[in-house]
């Protein structure tokens, strides 16, 4: 078993199941967190918005949408509409079909998860059980621990093998630029949450180690959710509404006024043998 499951605390309580948001109440108001969560929530909701205004990507969506409407070839029932729309769900959105089966869909989907368990599991012991009074149900920590470990095996497996600029271009891993503040910001909130977690249910009273991690921890999300005009964090919203549109305007015949698929065999010549694509 994985050492970090059973490893335990100077108390004998197993590092995983505890609460590292109720330890912290004893020093910080439970309101300052709930307030700093509320305030992160904000910073998404505003940067998504001045992301919107400056990109206009919701004006390309609809207008793209009203041409791809024009050209159907058929108009889609309730039914179908539905069908489409669950097809999304399922395929597209929850199960990233479009990268296919490798290592990029599993990168994809361990970081993805992960940052949910993460994220929903930090709203619900923050708000819910944050008080050292109450006991929290060790389900919330352990889905917040195995969040947190999923999101750095995913982030770090894109990261470091998986980039185009890396695996394609032959970039060092180490070339960072503006896009990629967002998986970097995810990763280390998650990695410096693990350690403040750790180090903060050892009881190490007046040492420092706990302290700063609890700060890089707060840096860390400050950037990841006020940074979202400039990273790639708003495209999560995106992209299941570009996807969507995508399924209906298959399903209706207008094909976002694309050339349907040619009817011949394809023929990539004999180089497409050679090696893998993976060139972009």
């Amino acid at each position: 078993m994985n050492r970090l499951f059973v490893l335990l605390n100077n108390k004998g309580v197993t590092l995983i199941t505890v609460n590292p948001f109720s330890i912290l109440a004893e020093i910080v108001p439970t309101t300052a967190m709930q307030a700093f969560v509320i305030v992160m929530g904000l910073l998404v909701v505003l940067g998504t918005l001045v992301d919107i205004i400056h990109k206009k990507n919701v004006k390309y969506f609809f207008e793209n949408a009203k041409k791809a409407k024009k050209s159907a070839k058929k108009i889609l029932t309730a039914s179908e509409k539905t069908t489409v729309v669950l097809k999304t769900l399922v395929s597209d959105i929850a199960t990233t079909s479009e990268l296919g089966a490798g290592k990029r869909r599993a990168a994809h989907l361990l970081g993805m998860y992960g940052t949910i368990l993460f994220w929903i599991s930090s709203v619900i012991m923050i708000f819910c059980y944050a008080n050292p009074s109450l006991e929290t149900p060790s389900l919330w920590p352990i889905l917040w621990h195995t969040g947190a470990i999923m999101t750095i095996l995913g982030g770090c497996w894109f990261w470091f093998f998986l980039r185009v600029d890396v695996y394609s271009e032959a970039q060092p891993w180490y070339r960072i630029i503006k896009a990629d503040l967002f998986v970097l910001a995810l990763i280390a909130s998650s990695f410096f949450g693990l350690i403040w977690s750790f180090l903060q249910s050892l009881n190490l009273n007046d040492r420092w180690d706990d302290k700063v991690f609890l700060i890089l921890f707060i840096i860390s999300n400050l950037v990841l959710f006020g940074g979202v005009y400039w990273s790639k964090f708003a495209h999560m919203f995106y992209k299941p509404g570009a996807a969507l549109q995508k399924n209906l305007a298959e399903a209706d015949g207008s094909r976002d006024n694309m050339p349907p698929p040619a009817d011949a065999p394809e023929k990539f010549g004999l180089g497409i043998k050679r090696e893998a694509p993976k060139h972009y």
